[in-house]
């Protein structure tokens, strides 16, 4: 960068400095605040030109441009849970996405669809995207927010859980990488944690275990291979 350029730019930002409120508005003019890139930060299942083509940046859109209508655009796009845009002066918007988590995948007539918390689809095609989850019967938001609370509590054990099923009585049988693990439907993450804490034990001594039972009141009951 040019010394003059630079002296153009502290002379800038001393006006902007002295007058806050129409400052803006006279440097939204210049071609040499006009956004000629756009960063996305924090997208993994969203593909940045699809949050850049939301947003409906233009050849005329200066950095000094009013952010919010941006992220309010964003934050539009069915996996945003979460969007803020911010200036990069001369010519750069960053844009800082959080999206909405997926807890699980489900069998349907025409493949595996992912879910949400809430059991809400998410438009995410797992036969194109490097995704790992439990696989659910169906979509229940039961299991879907207790494997939320779980990946998000005790993401090595959420690593373990294969699948999750609701037996017609209510229980829940989880399978995982070395057995199975049975709970009451009002089973909490906590109480899962307990569980994987008992695994890990068992799996240190050496011994196997074909279920750990939860059902019982203040105990984990495990049957031994």
């Amino acid at each position: 960068m040019t010394r003059t350029r630079i002296a153009l730019l502290a002379a800038l930002g001393l006006v902007v400095l002295a007058a806050p409120f129409w400052g803006p508005r006279v440097l939204r003019h210049l071609a040499y605040f006009h956004v000629r890139s756009v960063q996305v930060i924090g997208a993994h299942y969203l593909s940045p030109r699809d949050v850049v083509a939301a947003m409906r940046v233009d050849t005329n859109t200066s950095t000094w441009d009013d952010v919010r209508p941006y992220a309010t655009r964003v934050r539009r796009l069915a996996m945003v849970q979460r969007a803020d845009v911010e200036r990069e002066l001369p010519g750069t918007l960053v844009v800082h996405v959080t999206e909405t988590t997926p807890v699980a995948m489900a069998p349907t007539s025409n493949g595996f669809r992912v879910y949400d918390v809430r059991a809400q689809a998410l438009p995410i095609d797992p036969t194109k995207t490097d995704i790992d989850l439990p696989v659910i019967d169906r979509p229940d938001a039961v299991i879907t927010r207790l494997l939320s609370g779980v990946e998000t509590t005790n993401p090595r054990f959420f690593a373990r859980i294969s699948t999750v099923a609701r037996q017609g009585n209510g229980d829940l049988v989880m399978q995982l990488d070395h057995g199975v693990l049975r709970a009451g439907v009002d089973v909490t993450p906590a109480r899962l944690a307990n569980a994987s804490l008992v695994a890990a034990d068992l799996e240190r001594r050496g011994e196997h275990y074909t279920e750990l039972d939860l059902r019982y009141r203040d105990q984990i009951v495990a049957r031994l291979q």
